[in-house]
């Protein structure tokens, strides 16, 4: 009798340490949740801040159309090359609008317009000076790109935002199946820098001081240049891309 007391306060013991080792695993979970929060707030909060200041230092200008057509022939894209429909993204890795909009909105424009063969889907980069990481890790994705793989590396970094220090970048390039040491190569060269850095001028150009920040238009025949219909700045409603993408698939 005594042995069987013996055995079930053993196991009693057992059953207290297992359930107060759970209980602290949640807790501690429960924790890196919530910083993780409140982190993504306080970034939102600042991002809030810095376009407010942006907005009210612009030219009035800036809400204009670009007057003249806008070159994508070297830029990233997906969807049809032949398509008479162009959707330019210009875009921040570390925004989290930039953020919400791939996670939310593109995925329905790439079933609808993108995989249909319908528009040609463009992404150039516009990474913003308060973003600290954000213009490695464009350098990242067409890294990426100069092996087959730049849409790859695309969704793992906007999958990451939080989490884009230089030295993290590798981990992605492994993670989407790149040669890790010509990825390092070409990231530590800053091959693509001036590439990025074009984009953001030709951003500037275009009245363009914030991301995420969409142009909609008609691609020219010839020289494959876009002309400009549609302006739509910020991670808009679904509803609102379709109605501009429709509308020029409607011209003649």
């Amino acid at each position: 009798m005594g042995h069987l007391r013996r055995s079930a306060v053993v196991l009693g013991v057992i059953f207290w340490a297992s359930a107060t080792a759970s209980a602290q695993t949640a807790d501690e979970q429960m924790k890196k949740d919530i910083e993780a929060l409140k982190e993504g707030q306080q970034a939102i909060q600042k991002d809030l801040a810095e376009i407010k200041r942006l907005l009210q230092s612009r030219p009035a200008a800036a809400d204009a159309l670009p007057r003249d057509p806008i070159a994508i022939a070297s830029e990233p894209f997906k969807g049809s090359g032949t398509a008479r429909v162009a959707l330019i993204e210009f875009s921040d890795y570390q925004c989290p609008f930039c953020g919400r909009y791939t996670k939310e909105i593109l995925p329905q424009i790439r079933t609808n317009y993108v995989d249909t063969g319908k528009i040609k889907y463009v992404f150039r980069d516009m990474p913003l000076s308060f973003h600290k990481n954000a213009f490695k890790a464009a350098e990242a994705a067409h890294c990426g790109g100069a092996q087959g793989k730049f849409w790859e590396m695309h969704d793992a970094l906007f999958a990451n935002q939080t989490a884009l220090d230089p030295e993290q970048l590798a981990t992605y390039a492994k993670t989407v199946g790149l040669n890790e040491a010509q990825f390092q190569q070409c990231l530590e060269s800053g091959k693509f820098a001036g590439e990025i850095n074009k984009d953001v001028a030709d951003a500037g150009a275009a009245g363009i001081s914030g991301t995420p920040t969409f142009l909609v238009g008609l691609i020219q025949p010839g020289d494959g240049r876009v002309k400009v219909v549609k302006k739509l700045v910020g991670a808009k409603p679904y509803d609102e891309f379709k109605a501009a993408i429709e509308g020029l698939l409607a011209t003649p």
